[in-house]
């Protein structure tokens, strides 16, 4: 595919992935991971990883101040053996069949989270097992959002923002240094990767404005809607 016109797809899925998550919390690799697939499979998932890093840092340098520090003690380290897990699955198994799977079970964990009646308990081992989740579906599929999402559903929503970046700026790092030591990033994937990263910062900047309007409930809403989006996403990519 020329330069250019994977430039303006890919950079219109970045941009609208951005906008979404800078006001939800996730979107980046749900919006935009299916048309990287689609335009150039050979690019995922290094490239989407290098371009998502920048979104989270910004997120942080932003909300900070309500990051639960506590919950990312817990779940960050957990992403480790994640991430290393998600590599190997990249080298062993067949991607369709991954990601599949994998949506199979984000929307299973959203009709579990409907089915309940309240806020669950952040507890130490919930917050390992999402980590450890995250890492494997983050590093396999680019996706890592929903585990941790439907973890903290019902917090306030710049905590969800905020503690969501946290995660997921460690957490992609982790991911990148893991597929580059197990040999599968490759300089074009980050080359194409940089080159997105303009538009991220321009869906930041115009998705500020609705991270002031959102509300828990809203937020809780908006965040069950898109990983049940990126559930349904994975598994049309793995029939495709």
């Amino acid at each position: 595919m020329p330069e250019l016109q994977f430039l303006l797809i890919a950079g219109t899925a970045v941009f609208l992935g951005s906008l979404v998550q800078t006001g939800v919390g996730l979107g980046l690799g749900l919006v935009a991971a299916p048309v990287l697939v689609l335009l150039e499979p050979p690019l995922m998932p290094g490239a989407l990883l290098t371009t998502t890093v920048v979104l989270p840092l910004l997120t942080v340098c932003t909300e900070w101040q309500h990051i639960d520090w506590r919950g990312l003690a817990w779940g960050l380290p957990a992403r480790i053996p994640g991430a290393v897990a998600g590599a190997w699955l990249v080298t062993a198994l067949e991607p369709r069949v991954l990601g599949a799977a994998v949506g199979v079970s984000v929307l299973l964990g959203v009709a579990a989270s409907l089915w309940g009646h309240g806020p669950v308990r952040l507890t130490p081992a919930l917050l390992v097992s999402a980590g450890t989740v995250a890492g494997i579906t983050g590093t396999a599929t680019s996706i890592a959002g929903p585990p941790l999402a439907l973890l903290y559903q019902h917090q306030p929503a710049a905590r969800v923002r905020a503690t969501l970046g946290g995660f997921f700026l460690g957490g992609t790092l982790v991911s990148l240094l893991t597929l580059a030591a197990a040999g599968e990033l490759t300089g074009r994937q980050l080359h194409h990767g940089l080159v997105l990263v303009p538009f991220v910062v321009a869906g930041f900047l115009l998705g500020r404005p609705v991270t002031r309007r959102l509300s828990t409930t809203g937020l809780r809403t908006s965040l069950l809607w898109v990983v049940s989006f990126s559930g349904i996403a994975l598994i049309a990519r793995s029939l495709l």
